[in-house]
């Protein structure tokens, strides 16, 4: 059988954006009440479901756990075999099920409610037995679903996970969840490494860090460097606080113009006064100063002006800041 593709996707995506249209008009009391169930919630928010909507329910429950909300996700049949046990009187219970009156769900409900647990229903059926025994009910029935034989999830996932993702939002809100806050639980994400990683978390120090006094010759300070592996030394005063940098492209510059640069003062071709950093900023924070200076290293001090380390771009870059 052909069809015209393009038109019969054009369909499936109207019918979708009518599901979650019309669930605008649905809000009201009971979305308020299970928002301020999950908000007071002194244990965990768990989220259950099967088949599709054992989908949409994980992916709530891997939602409000990134965003700060304790929860974990529960499969509505291995519920009533056994691990009906992880559900303890202080969690929320949010089970999403289009039909809420599957043979499970009857099992389930009386035994929620022998716990204690207070209970939110998303589901397409306000006469079902999940309705019937929650505290909340949320309406995310659809008119038909995007399948021809209407048989196969797809509208009434599309709704339930919108709705879904409206609770999440608007719980971390009222929790006042920040950009810091999620940078905590996504430490290995470049938004996390952003947020967190410090200087002192990635410049190098000690003998990867070459600081060498201003008197020293460019001979020197070159083997110091190489056996350093680095990109430049940090050179110091006689009271140790620091007066200068020397990079690869100092080095460059003037070997065009001195061909006896080796045996002169470090203090005399020098780079003086160089941007600093303290350990304690953000690595984000030098990475942005090192691109936008067009530089490749910056001096890392402490409150005295003294060296304590040296940050790299090439270390931030391995970092994964960008």
């Amino acid at each position: 059988m052909k069809i015209n593709t393009i038109k019969r996707a054009k369909e499936v995506l109207d019918i979708e954006i009518e599901a979650i249209r019309i669930l605008k008009s649905r809000l009201g009391n009971d979305f308020t009440k299970a928002l301020e169930m999950m908000f007071k919630a002194k244990g965990r928010i768990v989220v259950s479901g099967m088949g599709k909507t054992g989908i949409i329910a994980q992916k709530l429950s891997a939602t409000l756990a990134s965003t700060g909300t304790p929860s974990l996700f529960l499969h509505t049949t291995e519920a009533v075999h056994g691990d009906l046990g992880r559900v303890t009187s202080e969690d929320v219970v949010i089970i999403i099920s289009n039909s809420g009156s599957s043979e499970e769900l009857k099992q389930l409900m009386p035994l929620l409610k022998k716990i204690g647990s207070k209970v939110i229903a998303l589901t397409g059926n306000l006469k079902s037995v999940l309705s019937k025994y929650s505290d909340a009910v949320l309406d995310v029935s659809v008119k038909k679903e995007a399948c021809p034989l209407g048989l196969a999830p797809t509208a009434s996932t599309t709704a339930a996970l919108a709705m879904a993702d409206a609770l999440a939002v608007c719980l971390l809100e009222l929790k006042g969840f920040e950009e810091k806050d999620f940078a905590f639980f996504h430490p290995g994400g470049a938004l996390g490494k952003r947020l967190l990683l410090k200087v002192s978390d990635i410049m190098r120090s000690g003998k990867a860090s070459p600081v060498v006094d201003a008197g020293m010759l460019v001979s020197r300070v070159l083997l110091k460097i190489t056996q350093a592996r680095a990109g430049s030394a940090t050179i110091v005063d006689k009271k140790g606080s620091l007066v200068g940098i020397f990079t690869d492209g100092d080095l460059r510059r003037h070997l065009e113009a001195d061909a006896n640069l080796s045996k002169r003062r470090i203090s005399e071709v020098m780079t003086k006064n160089p941007l600093v950093i303290t350990a304690d900023r953000l690595a984000a924070e030098g990475m942005r100063i090192l691109e936008e200076k067009k530089i490749d290293e910056i001096p890392v001090v402490d409150k005295n002006n003294k060296p304590v380390g040296l940050l790299d771009i090439q270390d931030l870059l391995r970092a994964g800041l960008v």
